[in-house]
């Protein structure tokens, strides 16, 4: 019998002491919170809140990398636009925009397809499987040894929970490796596009405003999730119908004001604020900057490649938008770190605790063995990260994907590399096919000579053994392209059912290319196990330890987020980022007046400009702002991932929705500073006001369930 929702020993009763906002919080944990919500004044019943199966977590979906929330019973998912910016790319052209001038389906006719590559899963059930996946292994293992029983295990669990084709199941660790649970995820393969505003609305300030503030960006759109006519997850077909979702959020226009308390709930990505000094210092030192300098220059060289072509500035709009948004993010975490000494203020933390772990602990030799294991992590890193320069450009990416499907195809399904069994080859099929609309040959092919030309100039022990000699020299680049036809959709697709021997026949450039570069391919992702298996090993102990230290003082003990299911809290704030300067928490839309330049990034909308000159705010208009406010600000703990995330209010009813943080908070990933860390939300009463007064999106905004303020 599986353990449905429960902590371990180690977590259990470690999260009532909590005094701030910080944490990322599994469902299960939040009924030892009461007194924390309570606090802030939310009025949900905590029992309730933590309920998979209840309002309002029923209503929150993933879309796979952001985050989305029903606010109808028709399948109607409201997120961010830049969420949805894949599949406004994806139908737009250089004719028909979609980007720049909107798009609204006013019949479900009308509704795009989202692309091969969207869905949406509902997150109906949790497991705790730590001992299914951990017990009986030994300390004696070798790491390699260790990481792929690991994987065997987690594969069976995950192929048990698929015998019911509907739903997507997976088994992350939690608190590095400590914990282990199985969630059942509802997959809907049929997304549809039904109104984003323009990118004057829902991207006002690009890259300029990223991640700062004040910002006036009315970051939103809506997706619909389609199923069979049996209320089936089904493949896109026009006979699907709207998935009839259970519940949904009403949506309130009626405020908040400073102070006021908030829920949000959605899947944030990745933070390590568990890691060590070492590896803060490693980030700091020499995988971000490594990352800025590449994302620099890949960008600079789409841009010249696709300048003046308005073709090529469409297909590759998305994949710049994306790495910009990295970009900044990760030039912000090195800001972090130059302005507050992350690494010396976990210097203290890690001090403390390995005083307190020689009163304590029972494995001496455990954090000599942690410092050893982090090392070889962070050595094999450089390495990999040439490997993925040399994978810059779309068609060898292409060509060793397919190769390795190949490969992996010639085994059992149990066998298979996680990453290529039968239940990912839809996927595989779905990123090959959007490269139709986000690939030209010109820009691939400088982006791929870049790449190599980048990879020369790296030190020599960043590069793996025996891979120099195998790759081509920048300037033979063109003609590997001429050679080879995986750039036509058709032609790439139909490599995905050919075997192995129909790759080694093949007279295909790049397909030659990958199958050199294969062993190497192996080598490291052998030694890549054999690092992480030993990381499994040792870290769980370090972080038992880690969670005694903690609950011993007081301090809260939640894992660090890992695009899995989570629910933050918080207020209402302003915040001071530096002596001197103190930033309220609303902007309003006289700020857009104020900013408007008439060119990118800074050009808003003829009519929405002309709206707020002449005040026509109506019923959304803040009685204590006199205007239409457009973006706020909150103590809420979030990351990317929490991108289109629904802001509740203390009734649980959308009132925002989270879209980014402030340029101080980027470092809470490493490290939760309350005082300057802040959530940036687009206003639920921005959204509708646009919707009502600039784009007359009257039948959406009918479909939702909308309680407006009192006359």
């Amino acid at each position: 019998m599986f353990k449905v929702i429960t902590l371990t020993l180690a977590v259990a009763g470690a999260v009532s002491s909590a005094h701030a906002d910080e944490g990322q919080w599994q469902p299960h944990q939040l009924p030892q919170l009461k007194s924390e919500l309570k606090r802030i004044g939310i009025t949900i019943p905590a029992e309730k809140l933590a309920d998979l199966s209840k309002h309002p977590l029923n209503t929150m979906v993933s879309l796979g990398g952001c985050s989305a929330s029903f606010v109808s019973n028709s399948g109607l998912a409201v997120t961010n636009h830049h969420c949805a910016y894949k599949a406004i790319q994806r139908n737009s052209t250089a004719e028909k925009n979609y980007i720049s001038e909107g798009f609204l389906a006013r019949t479900k006719a009308e509704e795009l397809p989202a692309g091969p590559d969207a869905h949406m899963y509902i997150t109906d059930k949790v497991e705790n499987v730590t001992d299914q996946v951990l017990k009986g292994l030994t300390a004696d293992m070798s790491g390699r040894a260790r990481h792929e029983q690991v994987e065997n295990r987690i594969k069976a669990l995950i192929a048990d929970c698929e015998q019911d084709k509907a739903y997507r199941c997976s088994v992350p660790s939690f608190h590095r490796g400590l914990e282990y649970y199985r969630i059942r995820q509802m997959m809907i393969r049929d997304v549809r596009l039904v109104y984003a505003p323009s990118d004057k609305i829902g991207n006002f300030g690009g890259e300029v405003d990223n991640f700062e503030w004040p910002r006036h960006t009315g970051d939103y759109s809506f997706l619909r999730a389609y199923v069979g006519k049996d209320g089936r997850p089904a493949d896109p077909s026009a006979d699907n119908v709207p998935y009839q979702s259970k519940d949904f959020l009403v949506v309130s226009a009626q405020g908040l004001k400073n102070g006021d308390p908030i829920l949000l709930a959605g899947y944030p990505g990745r933070t390590s604020r568990y890691k060590l000094p070492a590896e803060i210092r490693f980030a700091r030192d020499h995988s971000y900057p490594a990352k800025v300098a590449e994302s620099k220059a890949d960008i600079a060289v789409i841009q010249a490649a696709s300048e003046g072509n308005k073709t090529a500035e469409v297909r590759y709009a998305s994949v710049v938008k994306g790495i910009n948004n990295g970009l900044k993010k990760t030039e912000g975490l090195l800001a972090g770190f130059a302005r507050k000494d992350l690494a010396a203020i976990k210097d203290g933390q890690d001090a403390d605790f390995r005083a307190w772990y020689k009163q304590h602990g029972d494995n001496k030799a455990l954090l000599s063995e942690l410092d050893a294991v982090i090392a070889s992590d962070m050595a094999l890193s450089e390495q990999e990260t040439a490997w993925t320069i040399i994978h810059t450009g779309e068609m060898l990416k292409s060509a060793r994907t397919l190769y390795r499907v190949a490969i992996e195809s010639e085994k059992p399904d149990v066998e298979r590399h996680a990453d290529y069994q039968q239940r990912e080859l839809s996927f595989i099929a779905g990123r090959l096919n959007r490269l139709e609309q986000s690939y030209l040959p010109n820009v691939d092919q400088a982006r791929f000579t870049a790449a190599l030309q980048r990879y020369n100039k790296l030190p020599e022990q960043a590069h793996p053994t025996g891979l120099d000699a195998l790759l081509p020299a920048p300037e033979s680049v063109v003609s590997l392209y001429q050679q080879s036809q995986l750039g036509n959709t058709a032609t790439r697709l139909g490599w995905l059912n050919k075997n192995r021997a129909a790759f080694d026949a093949s007279d295909d450039a790049f397909i030659r290319l990958a199958i050199k570069l294969h062993d190497t391919d192996m080598a490291l992702e052998n030694q890549r196990k054999e690092v992480d298996g030993n990381l499994e090993r040792i870290i769980p102990q370090y972080m038992q330890a880690v969670i005694a230290w903690k609950k011993s003082i007081g301090k809260p003990v939640y894992p660090d987020a890992n695009s899995t299911l989570r629910v933050t809290y918080g207020t209402v704030a302003p915040y001071t980022p530096r002596d001197g300067i103190s930033k309220g928490p609303f902007t309003t839309v006289e700020g857009i007046l104020e900013k408007d330049t008439g060119k990118a990034p800074f050009e808003a909308p003829v009519n929405l400009l002309a709206s707020i000159k002449d005040k026509h705010y109506g019923i959304f208009k803040d009685k204590v702002l006199n205007t239409v406010p457009v973006n706020f600000l909150s103590t809420a703990d979030t990351t990317g991932g929490n991108s289109g995330s629904a802001v509740l209010n203390k009734n649980g009813e959308l009132v925002g929705l989270n879209f980014d943080s402030t340029y101080e908070s980027i470092t809470k990933d490493w490290y939760f500073d309350s005082a300057i860390t802040r959530a940036i939300h687009v206003d639920i009463r921005y959204m509708l006001w646009v919707m009502s007064e600039v784009d007359h999106a009257d039948n959406v905004l009918k479909e939702m369930t909308i309680k407006y303020p009192a006359k």
